[in-house]
């Protein structure tokens, strides 16, 4: 051997290549004497080059020197290129041969040398645990001279190989020295067997971040990288290739732009301060899916004419709470800001939580997703924004794609607006076109004016999530929740915590759950279980005890029987719609009473058969639920499962048998020998597949128990949405055939009263009475005591149900007056109808009022002078008539 930087002596060495004797990634050089001595030894990865030459001769350029190796034949310098290229794992010369250009030969080369490289498909890196990392985190030990811990290999050989798990945690290796990180992380950058680098609340030196620039800037696989509070400052460490930075990192490579999709640098103050190297790689067309630069102190305005530029595509997780938006540059960004939101086709969480965004930048943002057609499923964080709710709350509604919604520490609001607010937050979760799914109010310090809200979620239809922790609602909204969960049947989670809650209304919490079976998910409150323990421990554990079996039973296969549903449902008979069918079928009934004596016309008889209709639909919810439930009990479904039930078995036993006869035949394959002899056994391995079958109860019970508790309660879900739906759909036409029966009722009485008036105009001179006939009078006193009752009905206790109600149908009141103003028993009537709503007519009230006058006049009622009860015209949005007889 010839070291041209010595100019020493030919020597001849013994070249040792032993892995298994001294170490695996060395090349040792030994005199042929005994005893043996290591004359010269380096790690392969300090080779930088491997020239071949005539004569047999091979030149290995190191870190520290040149050594210049003569050969006995040609056949041996093959052999020592082909050990140097191929060592024991080609990933691992991969570390710093990353182009043919290292190998140089002069002469005839075999074609195989020339060939190879360390991306060649010859590669047997995908064969090797984890793609070979602990041989190469080995190699980078023994480079660097550090210790290789046999723990890190014994990990990722095994539970990351037996997960699959492709995401690499520094924190499983926390407890090590920043160096043996720092070696760790090296060895990710030729890897390709993980794709994500994780790290979050853990403070690594400069020497791991060196690292991680530099695996960022060499790997070819990793898709996501997450640096979450670890104490990052300004990136601008220089490193190896001359990279400066994270982004210039990231702009290096085109492999980003089609492979990164997850990037995650949040909780690292002052990282991307100044930074507008980012902003290059994010502008260029690129793969990202998830974005998260929460409190990086990065330039919001300036970011989102990057993300229009190289981000629409795919980009579905965006958090930029706790940074800054200029205020002196609204008016250059908005165009960007809004096109960025309504162009996005991918977006599904969206957090701005505590930024400072001017009311301009906020209005962009809702008419952005407004007009953004792609979005369906929008989770929204705006916490901590201060924002003008008043304005806020009210654009949520116009936005049917907001699914999730974060509007916690929004709420130092005091007095009357705050009720205002709360009311308007009510009024959003109650419209029947609201599609909110959650709702978080966390930390928003409501005290007792949050109850309103907690109050409403027991009607509430839409929500599946409520988190109103940290608004200490006392005992008091413990309560209110415990009876809201009492009725809401579509509550799925509910956080609460921080709310000053004792013993006593966890108790309350606890006895709601006993008859709630759809709540399946509600954290134990850490904090006010603490408290409430220290006062009354017994009590607590107890109610907690409780709530967590009721959770465990509502998570169970069969939650919600049908009877139950059942019981819901006419505990909620007091609805609004039923009320007003009452209240309905109490004034036809009476109006038809009333009209009787006219007739049997064709308005009484369909007024009866709606009654009758109306009376029938308080029946029509449970005998629809009956009847769902019998035709269930041996319905197609649980006789298709029964008869399943034999077929899969004997599907169950052929497949076996075909499995169990391969697996005799590859035996008899590979040992023919001792499967002959095994032959002889008792039982033989030809007779092994008929005595092999699964049990047919297993197969019974997994189907019958298991997937039939989860087809039939698909088929309970659906079964009650179609008797609501159809429940409500015949309650709305009945009230709609009601109220026009009573306005045409209405009506008919009018006109009744007019005939009976007419009547007695023609009879006028044939009688000298003022006093109406007796059935007359009768008429007139049941319009009276129908008066009444209408007057005491609208004084029931329901009154705030009934002012809904007259709203809806335009209730008016029809009063009739009867006036007797002449001397020959003139009799008078003036009839009033009086709009409540423009809309339409509906109940009617009559007075009657009968005066006989004492002084009889000569002249004739055209020429008589009008006195104070005569006609005068009503306000515009009422008609009056003044019949004079």
């Amino acid at each position: 051997i010839f070291n041209p930087s010595t100019q020493e002596k030919q020597i001849s060495f013994i070249l040792s290549f032993a892995s298994q004797v001294l170490a695996t990634w060395r090349l040792y050089l030994m005199v042929p004497k005994i005893p043996t001595k290591v004359e010269q030894t380096f790690n392969f990865l300090e080779i930088r080059a491997l020239n071949t030459h005539l004569d047999n001769q091979v030149v290995i350029e190191t870190d520290k020197s040149t050594y210049s190796l003569k050969l006995q034949s040609n056949d041996h310098l093959d052999q020592i290129t082909e050990i140097l290229m191929h060592c024991e794992s080609p990933s691992t010369l991969s570390l710093f041969f990353f182009s043919p250009s290292i190998f140089h030969a002069d002469g005839d080369v075999t074609d195989g040398n020339l060939k190879f490289s360390p991306s060649s498909e010859s590669s047997v890196e995908t064969q090797r645990a984890c793609g070979g990392f602990s041989e190469t985190y080995a190699a980078l030990c023994d480079y660097n001279g550090i210790t290789c811990k046999e723990e890190v290999q014994w990990d990722v050989d095994t539970i990351y190989h037996s997960q699959d798990n492709r995401e690499f945690n520094l924190l499983d290796f926390s407890h090590l020295e920043s160096g043996d990180l720092a070696v760790i992380v090296a060895a990710m950058a030729y890897n390709s067997w993980f794709t994500k680098l994780y790290c979050k609340d853990f403070r690594i030196s400069s020497e791991v971040v060196e690292q991680i620039l530099h695996t960022v800037s060499k790997s070819s696989s990793l898709e996501e990288l997450t640096l979450e509070n670890v104490g990052l400052k300004a990136l601008s460490l220089s490193f190896f290739a001359g990279v400066t930075s994270l982004s210039q990192a990231l702009c290096s490579s085109d492999d980003y732009s089609n492979s990164l999709l997850h990037l995650d640098l949040s909780k690292n103050p002052g990282i991307l301060s100044g930074e507008d190297n980012l902003y290059l790689f994010l502008a260029q067309p690129n793969c990202l899916v998830h974005l998260d630069l929460s409190g990086t102190d990065c330039t919001v305005d300036s970011l989102f004419g990057a993300l229009l530029r190289g981000c629409c595509a795919d980009l579905s997780y965006l958090n930029l709470s706790k940074n800054s938006f200029s205020h002196r540059k609204v008016r250059e960004t908005l165009p960007s800001f809004r096109q960025f939101f309504s162009s996005a086709f991918s977006l599904t969480h969206i957090s701005l939580a505590s930024m400072k965004m001017p009311p301009d930048v906020l209005r962009a943002l809702f008419f952005g997703l407004s007009s953004n057609p792609h979005i369906t499923d929008l989770h929204l964080d705006i916490s901590g924004l201060d924002a003008d709710l008043l304005c806020v709350i009210p654009a949520f509604s116009r936005h049917p794609s907001l699914k999730h919604l974060l509007l916690g520490k929004n709420f130092n609001i005091k007095g009357r607006v705050l009720d205002e607010v709360l009311q308007k937050l009510v009024h959003l979760v109650q419209e029947e076109e609201c599609v909110l799914q959650s709702l978080s109010l966390a930390d928003s310090r409501l005290r007792s004016r949050g109850t309103v809200l907690v109050n409403a979620l027991g009607s509430n239809a839409c929500l599946k999530k409520v988190d109103l922790s940290g608004n200490g609602l006392d005992d008091t909204g413990a309560r209110m929740l415990s009876k809201a969960l009492q009725i809401n049947t579509t509550l799925r989670s509910v956080t609460w915590d921080r709310n000053n809650t004792s013993a006593t209304g966890f108790q309350d919490v606890a006895r709601a759950l006993e008859h709630n079976f759809t709540l399946q998910y509600m954290p134990i409150p850490l904090s006010d279980v603490t408290q409430a323990y220290r006062s009354a421990p017994e009590r607590t554990e107890q109610a907690l005890t409780k709530i967590q079996r009721a959770l465990l039973r509502n998570n169970q296969t069969q939650r919600f029987s049908q009877k139950q549903a059942l019981r819901l449902h006419q505990g909620l008979v007091t609805s609004t719609a039923e009320q007003v069918m009452e209240r309905l079928c109490v004034r036809v009934q009476q109006q038809v009473c009333v009209l009787r004596g006219t007739g049997e016309g064709e308005e009484l008889q369909a007024a009866r058969q709606v009654l009758k209709e109306a009376r029938n639909s308080r029946a029509l919810y449970p005998s629809l639920c009956e009847l769902a439930h019998v035709l269930s009990v041996d319905g197609p479904v649980r006789q298709r499962l029964d008869s399943l039930a034999g077929e899969l078995a004997k599907a169950a036993d052929k497949e076996l048998q075909v499995i169990v006869d391969s697996m005799v035949s590859l035996c008899r394959e590979l040992c023919p020998l001792s499967c002959a002899a095994a032959e002889c056994l008792s039982p033989p391995l030809s007779s092994i597949s008929e005595r092999v079958s699964i049990p047919r109860s297993s197969i019974r019970t997994a189907l019958m128990e298991r997937a039939a508790q989860d087809i039939n309660r698909a088929l309970e879900e659906v079964k009650l949405s179609v008797v609501s739906y159809l429940t409500n759909s015949i309650v709305d036409q009945i009230l709609q055939e009601l109220y026009a029966t009573h306005k045409t009722l209405v009506l008919q009485m009018n006109f009744s009263l007019h005939s009976s008036v007419h009547s007695e105009h023609v009879h006028k001179h044939r009688s000298s009475s003022r006093i109406c006939s007796s059935s007359q009078l009768r008429q007139v006193s049941q319009m009276r005591r129908l008066e009444d009752g209408g007057t005491a009905r609208r004084t029931h206790r329901h009154a705030d149900i009934l002012d809904v109600v007259e709203d809806d149908f335009g209730i008016s009141i029809v009063s009739v007056l009867r006036e007797s103003l002449t001397t020959d028993s003139l009799v008078v009537f003036r009839v009033s109808v009086i709009s409540c709503n423009s809309a339409v007519l509906s109940s009617a009230q009559f007075s009657v009022t009968s005066i006989v006058s004492a002084h009889r006049t000569q002249s004739p009622l055209k020429n008589a002078a009008p006195g104070p009860d005569a006609f005068v015209p009503c306000p515009t949005d009422s008609v009056s008539h003044t019949h004079v007889m």
